[in-house]
């Protein structure tokens, strides 16, 4: 059973940034982050192949966003920039041991982690 631990959530005001971290108990070769705003369903903002570093996002952070990964010790970042108030939610980190498509599907992703809370402030 891999074990996922977010950090990094917090209060920031319109404009500024967060890095969010997901460490994970063992290597596991995709990861996603996860958000969900109260009384929206889950959306699916990054992902990455630990392995190969390919990365994709959603539109919704697509140049705000950047994912990237620390083999050393199964921790993958989300480095979140010129934050809007829109961005304001639940984030939850993902893995899943293999190869999976779609890769914003969260029922494809058997570990999560308990989520950090971002909220943005206008």
């Amino acid at each position: 059973q891999v074990q996922l631990m977010e950090s990094g959530g917090g209060s920031v005001q319109a404009g500024g940034s967060l890095r969010l971290s997901c460490t994970a108990s063992e290597f596991t070769f995709s990861v996603a982050w996860f958000r969900q705003a109260p009384g929206k369903e889950r959306e699916g903002v990054a992902h990455i192949y630990t392995s190969t570093t390919h990365t994709h996002y959603a539109d919704s952070v697509r140049g705000r966003a950047t994912i990237s990964r620390d083999k050393a010790d199964n921790t993958v970042y989300l480095q979140m920039n010129s934050l809007k108030p829109e961005d304001t939610a639940m984030y939850y980190c993902a893995a899943r041991r293999g190869v999976g498509y779609p890769l914003f599907l969260s029922s494809e992703y058997p570990y999560w982690g308990q989520g950090t809370q971002v909220t943005v402030s206008s």
